[in-house]
């Protein structure tokens, strides 16, 4: 039998809690409500109220897996809104699961530091053809043997349907059951670890999806009905039961699930908290508190371009998150790349090549500019974070399923310009995160898609197309759009698991590793005590982008040429590591679509 510290449950505020062997505790927030009865199996039997309107009841003789709901005063039954597993459905009945039937095999393990990351972000859904959490074990190896160090999972608290991206997810304490149980993606997260990589969960604080969000109805409090996000009611975060939901829930996917960190999406959109700490800064801290001896990696999407959230202390340590995607690095990238100026690209559309030569050299690419699209100033100045307070990426979920197909990088651009392009996002002092497939040159799209029905439906797919007309690439018949609730929306984004064993698959494959191997041997070594941006912009204009980096162990330098025609090589620090095309470089010249990265021998491991 294994030591009791290798079984892990956390003990939440809401929702049904073992508190001794056939013991289990249901409680539920629910002020609007005069009585709330738990139906337990057949059973019925009223919960009692307290005056700030939780409702309580203790049953004994419950064992793991029993089906529970509650009933409201109505009559009407909802899933407990803080469930830890469902039978099926997001409004069907939730499961009494005891965290403690999982025995962790990897109970020893603290994580990797940030500065090691290379982040693999992945959809359990499309990642294999059976779409399940068992079933992306076993493309573990491949990753590790690649030289990925992190898997970052999309969205998996239930939703509704089968198929989605998980960004609408309405119970944010059960994994999507279509994916496995929880013991499945325990298992998962544990298998990850006995491969060395580290497991980031993507979460969603800032809104609950459309169908099967049963708060309002039984805690009318838990939101403002008067302060909308894009999504509806903004939630009220000052409440204590509110804050309770958000705070556990982060705690509960970091302890119970053993996960490594977490990505908070679209923070921008949570809002003005009304509390004397916000509810992101009470989270990072409690964290932080709780979880001194672990490596714990908290990073934000966030349109605004702030870096209060990610500042260091004195000694290079993080009080609260570690890093930012960095989406400025994307778009400018993007629009230098393909020349597209649609939409958000708007702002990327002049000085391209020096806004790309600064968000690499300096983090952001607005640092206080006046934004063309939204017609207002946008950042903070970023040279005092260190390059890992930046997730950069070429392409990620979103910046390919907001495109009406769903097109990648590599459809758009082309093989040259993306494996120069590859070069310089691996071998960056950022953090590099690489979109699925991406590693074996995936062509098949990434679509949105939903499992959506009736009205709901319509009104998704009619919002998408509308959606489509800020965005590049919709530029198609309606008609043409693929509807986000077909199944097949859903199953041609599958990854093709047959291209890295074909002869082009191999050939990114091997380039992926050789970047990799570099990154891990020189990269990081220097980025390890990096404490400023440390980046000059040596070139940016006519297609040609060139920037080095000063760090305390070593020098950085790289230069890419996406133009027209041949340029002069600019003089970059160090010798040659990597080189793309292999003869890029030659001559003192830089052809097109090539890229040259130099370091100083001292960086080396």
């Amino acid at each position: 039998m294994q030591a009791a510290s290798e079984f892990r449950a956390f003990p939440k505020t809401w929702g049904a809690e073992f508190v001794a062997a056939g013991e289990v505790r249901f409680r539920l927030w629910a002020p609007g409500q005069k009585e709330v009865v738990l139906r337990l199996g057949t059973s019925e039997t009223p919960m009692s109220r307290s005056d700030d309107g939780w409702f309580e009841l203790l049953a004994t003789g419950v064992s793991a897996g029993a089906e529970y709901c509650f009933v409201l005063s109505d009559g009407m039954t909802i899933p407990d809104p803080a469930s830890r597993g469902q039978k099926g459905e997001v409004n069907g009945t939730s499961l009494v699961i005891d965290p403690t039937n999982y025995e962790w095999q990897k109970a020893a393990w603290k994580g990797r530091p940030w500065e090691e990351a290379v982040v693999y972000e992945f959809h359990v859904g499309t990642f294999t053809q059976e779409g399940t959490f068992r079933a992306a074990i076993e493309k573990l190896p491949h990753l590790a043997e690649l030289g990925i160090t992190a898997v970052e999972i999309m969205p998996v608290a239930q939703f509704a349907g089968n198929r989605g991206w998980g960004y609408d997810g309405v119970l944010l304490y059960a994994p999507h059951s279509a994916y496995g149980t929880p013991e499945d993606m325990k298992a998962f997260v544990d298998a990850a670890h006995g491969h060395g990589l580290m497991v980031l969960l993507d979460v969603v604080y800032n809104h609950f999806g459309p169908d099967g969000n049963y708060l309002p109805l039984v805690a009318p409090s838990f939101f403002h009905p008067e302060k909308h996000t894009p999504w509806g009611a903004a939630i009220a975060y000052e409440t204590d039961a509110v804050r309770r939901f958000f705070i556990e829930n982060a705690l509960y996917w970091l302890e119970e699930y053993q996960i490594d960190g977490l990505r908070f999406d679209a923070i921008d959109q949570i809002g003005d908290d009304e509390s004397e700490k916000h509810i992101l800064v009470e989270i990072a801290e409690r964290i932080r508190s709780e979880l001194p001896d672990r490596h714990i990696h908290l990073t934000t999407e966030d349109a605004r371009n702030i870096t209060s959230l990610h500042e260091r202390d004195a000694d290079g340590g993080v009080p609260r998150f570690t890093a930012e995607w960095n989406d400025d690095l994307h778009n400018a990238i993007h629009v230098y790349a393909t020349g597209e100026t649609d939409g958000y690209y708007k702002d990327f559309a002049d000085k391209t090549e020096y806004l790309v030569a600064r968000t690499l050299a300096e983090g952001f690419a607005y640092q206080g500019e006046m934004s063309k699209q939204s017609g207002e100033a946008r950042g903070v100045t970023s040279t005092g974070q260190p390059p890992v307070a930046f997730v950069d990426f070429i392409q990620n979920h979103d910046q390919v399923g907001n495109r009406a197909f769903g097109d990648r990088l590599l459809t758009l651009a082309g093989p040259e310009k993306v494996k120069a392009l590859l070069s310089m996002l691996l071998l960056s002092p950022h953090i590099p995160l690489l979109f699925m497939g991406e590693e074996f040159g995936e062509t098949r799209p990434f679509q949105f898609f939903t499992d959506f029905h009736g009205e709901l439906a319509k009104a998704v797919r009619d919002g998408r197309r509308r959606e489509f007309e800020g965005h590049a690439g919709h530029g198609h018949e309606e008609e043409e759009i693929p509807d986000p609730n077909a199944e097949t929306t859903f199953t041609d984004c599958r990854l093709d698991w047959a291209k890295p064993e074909a002869a082009e698959g191999a050939e990114w494959m091997a380039l992926t590793r050789q970047l990799l191997t570099l990154r891990r041997e020189i990269i990081v070594p220097m980025i390890r005590t990096a404490r400023e941006s440390g980046g000059t912009i040596l070139e940016a204009a006519d297609g040609l982008v060139a920037v080095r980096w000063s760090f305390p162990d070593g020098e950085l330098g790289m230069a890419i040429n996406l133009g027209s025609e041949a340029k002069p090589l600019p003089d970059l620090p160090g010798t040659p590591i990597h080189s793309y095309p292999p003869e890029a470089g030659t001559g003192n010249r830089l052809d097109v679509n090539s890229v040259v990265v130099t370091a100083t021998t001292g960086g080396r491991a």
